[in-house]
């Protein structure tokens, strides 16, 4: 058995050969289509054909072009067919077709619009050539254009514009009565003057007078009458305790002055102001509000005593800042700031504003103290240590900043 084993696997081996072998003697035997060199260079056609152009020509109607490319050569029942059997690229067209088998093109060219069945369409460009050549042409025609020599082309002769005669004035207009055409006509000089022609009379025009606009940011104009605004500061300063009189207007140019001023004489909590100063209701009212609020307390904490009298340096002043020319208008030229030199208080003691030693710590404090909350009531506070003008009093104004920035130093 074991040498029947052996045996047994060569024996499939060769009868595995002996079937391929035969396998592709039959199957991969080359087509008798295909020559017999070592390499495949040319299938020859299934059936020989003598003239492959005459084969060609017979197979399409007279008149057709055809093509000799290699769909030429291919026989009938291989190349794409169309409708009864005839080859797509059959379509009739009129061009003829040259020996060697490239289609020609006329020499008046190729003729779209017959190959397409349709109606010849004529251009714009044709139809005025053809005006033109007839003399039927509606608009001027000439020739030599950018040339010196520039003519009218066509027989047709354009007729003259008709003229409308001068009737001596303005048609558009209303036509004048009889009287003042004969004037106007006699009053017109003769050549080689100029002409010159009067206008027709004219009904008269009715003109609205606008009122002239003001500027929006300007100061509104003084009409005598206090306005609301002013009545209800005065009202403020009333339940203030604020002791004031109201002056006339004070007018001093376009730059200085107060459309409606008061004198203030004394403040709340019997707190005397002297001299008495002329300012506008606005910055009395901030003034009052700071010294109930905040000077007044202050006094009592460090000193235990009110304060009996306030002494200003100034009020309106029609001038400059810092009094030097050249400098922009000071807000004391219309009554909108204070100045303070000295504060008296109820036991007797003075405290004037300029820089205290290193010992005076009360006076340095209370100064302190009104440096720091002046500064929620007015927009702009300068005193001792801003500048040299300022080393002896504190300057108090409501100055309006687009920024609404207050400068506090």
């Amino acid at each position: 058995m074991a040498y029947v084993s052996l045996l047994h696997r060569p024996l499939t081996a060769l009868l595995l050969s002996v079937s391929l072998v035969a396998c592709t003697t039959d199957v991969l035997a080359p087509s008798a289509r295909i020559d017999g060199d070592t390499e495949v260079s040319a299938i020859r056609p299934s059936r020989a054909v003598a003239n492959p152009e005459q084969e060609v020509a017979s197979a399409y109607p007279a008149g057709q072009p055809v093509s000799t490319s290699r769909e030429a050569a291919m026989p009938a029942e291989q190349s794409a067919e169309g409708p009864r059997g005839q080859p797509i690229d059959s379509a009739p067209m009129a061009s003829p077709v040259a020996t060697d088998g490239a289609m020609t093109i006329p020499p008046e060219g190729v003729n779209m619009d017959a190959m397409l069945g349709v109606e010849p369409v004529v251009g714009l460009a044709e139809e005025q050539a053809g005006q033109i050549a007839e003399g039927n042409a509606t608009q001027p025609v000439v020739g030599g254009i950018g040339e010196d020599n520039v003519h009218p082309l066509g027989g047709a002769v354009q007729a003259p514009v008709p003229q409308q005669p001068d009737l001596g004035y303005d048609p558009d207009l209303p036509p004048l009565a009889p009287g003042p055409v004969r004037a106007e006509r006699s009053s017109r000089p003769r050549a080689p003057e100029p002409q010159r022609s009067m206008r027709p009379a004219e009904e008269p025009q009715q003109v609205a007078l606008l009122p002239r606009a003001r500027n929006p940011l300007a100061a509104p104009e003084y009409t005598g009458r206090m306005p609301a605004s002013e009545i209800a500061c005065r009202q403020q300063l009333k339940s203030l305790g604020v002791i004031y009189r109201d002056l006339p207007r004070i007018h001093d140019g376009p730059s200085c002055g107060i459309d409606y001023p008061i004198e203030l004489h004394g403040l709340s909590g019997n707190i005397g102001v002297k001299p008495a100063v002329k300012l506008n209701c606005q910055v009395t009212a901030a003034f009052a509000k700071w010294v109930k609020y905040e000077l007044a307390p202050s006094s009592r904490y460090r000193y235990w005593s009110g304060v009996k009298t306030i002494r200003p340096l100034g009020g309106y002043s029609c001038r400059t800042m810092n009094s030097r020319r050249g400098n922009p208008m000071s807000e004391h030229a219309r009554g909108n700031a204070i100045d303070v030199g000295k504060f008296v208080l109820k036991n007797g003691k003075q405290i004037d504003v300029r820089r205290k030693g290193f010992f005076a710590f009360r006076e340095r404090g209370l100064l302190k103290a009104v440096r720091a909350d002046s500064c929620k009531y007015f927009n702009t506070v300068l005193g001792p240590g801003s500048d040299p003008f300022h080393k002896d009093h504190f300057h108090f104004d409501l100055r309006t900043r687009k920024s609404g920035y207050r400068h506090c130093d």
